[in-house]
């Protein structure tokens, strides 16, 4: 194994359990109820609804929720679909005749009816042993007595203010005179409090019926949506089976489309037809063939990516050995490829990811998001909640198969991802960043596949990202590294934030040992015991 390690974060290690979160509170939390009973998924489920409440610019009960599930850590991978979508009413001619020809993400058409709540319940349902009011207690400890605003938490806040300010419930409940908490600020969310605990005490029902779904819907008409409270009875999350590729006798799990996953699997399917553990894994060669693996797989994404149940999708011909030899033969090695037509979406930070795993070896990977900073920046006044801007995943094309319709849900960008070995589970693991996200994933694991990282040093090594023509890299990329690849022609720009964080946790099939990695840029919190 090559050593990259240097002086920083190490990796967790543990035989009973592990949890791995973007915030230190919330990984407290999913590990006492690893400790006191529960298992994999109600950890899962309180880490998230805790960051739900103090880290309200990255995700939120008006968000959505994908999961994937290893139960006793075998192979049979279960997958959850919980995004929303459009409301009833809403339709491109409606938009197109309204002067809109593409998607604004802080418009409210671009708030799809909130998947989360409707995904934990069930999750809860089928995988969860604890009360559900249970779960949700720390969550509602933080929202009503208070949390202390961190300092990479308050950079991202008042990164936000000013799409707050363009809404009164929103300025209202997370601004004070208009400002955002400084680091080391008390915040209670004393609104959301108040919703966590119905919730808690009457589940699904609380949420999509009844009082508060009559004043959330309220409140997006009120900004001039076509939102009613009929689409939030409606709402349900669906379980998938998962797709699926293989790399070096992995087998990766992905949640198929509406979801971008498959995105990941196109790019490793590319990438492993190329001698990559021969390159150095911070050299120009190496992120050049990431970089037009990540531009052929996006070019397929934005061209057949959609709802499956509105749309044809063809998941198979993605998927297969002969489509990826297709776009390998669009590849010159040495050379930046036409980046026409290969848009990635802007850039989306905003998501919370996590994994966890239980002494039984129930692996659960979970991810939540509002898509970008407080989502669409619309609250509903009386329930505390921020909603979501997920419909910018659609186009206003009617020719186009991610069409917005009414019911139906965007191309959705987060997917969490778990991979296979002989039968077991062996890795729990997931990328934030939205449009990020397909290639932090193939990034990550070729880390640890072709060049004998851990997962810690896999999540640290330095990334870049092809998008929409330019290349983004971050401060460690070497300068000759980057003239190389300005003279392969690639256009590059500085990150200003990290690209990405991430989460992984890892099961050695022989030791049973556990090993936790998390995003050391971020407030990432790996614990295992």
């Amino acid at each position: 194994m090559r050593n990259f390690y240097k002086a920083g974060r190490s990796v967790t290690y543990g035989l009973t359990g592990a949890v791995a979160t973007s915030n230190t509170q919330a990984s407290q939390a999913a590990l006492s109820i690893l400790k006191s009973g529960g298992n994999a998924m109600d950890a899962a489920i309180a880490a998230c609804a805790i960051q739900c409440v103090v880290d309200p610019m990255q995700t939120g009960i008006g968000g959505d929720c994908f999961a994937l599930v290893a139960m006793g850590g075998g192979s049979e991978i279960e997958g959850l679909n919980g995004s929303g979508k459009a409301p009833m009413a809403l339709t491109a001619d409606y938009l197109l005749s309204n002067g809109m020809d593409k998607m604004d993400p802080t418009n409210i058409h671009s708030v799809t009816i909130p998947g989360a709540i409707d995904a934990w319940t069930r999750l809860h349902e089928k995988y969860g042993t604890m009360d559900f009011a249970d779960i949700l207690q720390p969550a509602i400890d933080y929202a009503e007595n208070g949390f202390v605003v961190t300092q990479r938490t308050s950079v991202d806040w008042e990164g936000a203010v000013g799409k707050l300010l363009k809404n009164k419930a929103a300025t209202d409940i997370y601004l004070n005179n208009g400002k955002p908490p400084a680091a080391g600020t008390v915040w209670r969310l004393p609104k959301l409090a108040a919703t966590l605990k119905a919730i808690a005490k009457q589940g699904r029902a609380a949420f999509y019926e009844g009082d508060l779904a009559e004043q959330m819907a309220d409140s997006l008409k009120a900004a001039g949506g076509l939102h009613e409270a009929d689409d939030f009875a409606a709402t349900g999350a669906d379980f998938v089976t998962p797709i699926h590729s293989e790399y070096q006798g992995h087998r990766i799990h992905q949640i198929p489309p509406s979801g971008q996953g498959i995105t990941a699997l196109i790019m490793l399917n590319i990438l492993k037809r190329f001698d990559l553990d021969g390159l150095d894994p911070n050299g120009a060669k190496r992120l050049h063939l990431e970089a037009e693996a990540a531009r052929l797989a996006y070019l397929a994404r934005n061209k057949y990516i959609a709802d499956p149940t509105k749309a044809d999708v063809p998941t198979e011909m993605l998927l297969s050995e002969e489509f990826a030899e297709h776009l390998c033969g669009y590849i010159e090695v040495g050379k930046a490829g036409d980046p026409t037509g290969a848009d990635a979406l802007e850039r989306h930070r905003d998501t919370v990811y996590l994994s966890v795993v239980d002494k039984d070896r129930n692996a659960v990977s979970f991810i939540n998001s509002l898509f970008q900073d407080f989502g669409s920046g619309i609250a509903c006044p009386q329930t505390g909640v921020i909603f979501q801007n997920r419909g910018y995943g659609f186009v206003v094309d009617p020719d186009h198969p991610n069409c917005v319709a009414p019911g139906k849900r965007p191309m959705h960008t987060i997917i969490p991802g778990m991979v296979t070995k002989n039968g077991k589970a062996a890795i729990s693991y997931g990328v934030m960043g939205g449009g990020y996200q397909p290639v932090g994933h193939a990034h990550v694991l070729t880390n640890i596949w072709d060049y004998g990282m851990d997962v810690q040093e896999a999540i640290d090594s330095p990334r870049a990202f092809y998008n929409a023509g330019i290349l983004e890299v971050e401060e460690g990329i070497p300068a000759n590294v980057r003239a190389e690849l300005t003279a392969m022609g690639y256009q590059l720009a500085d990150t200003t934030m990290p690209l990405g964080g991430a989460q992984f946790i890892a099961i050695d099939p022989e030791t049973g040992v556990l090993s936790g990695g998390s995003e050391s840029r971020k407030d990432g919190c790996a614990i295992a015991y």
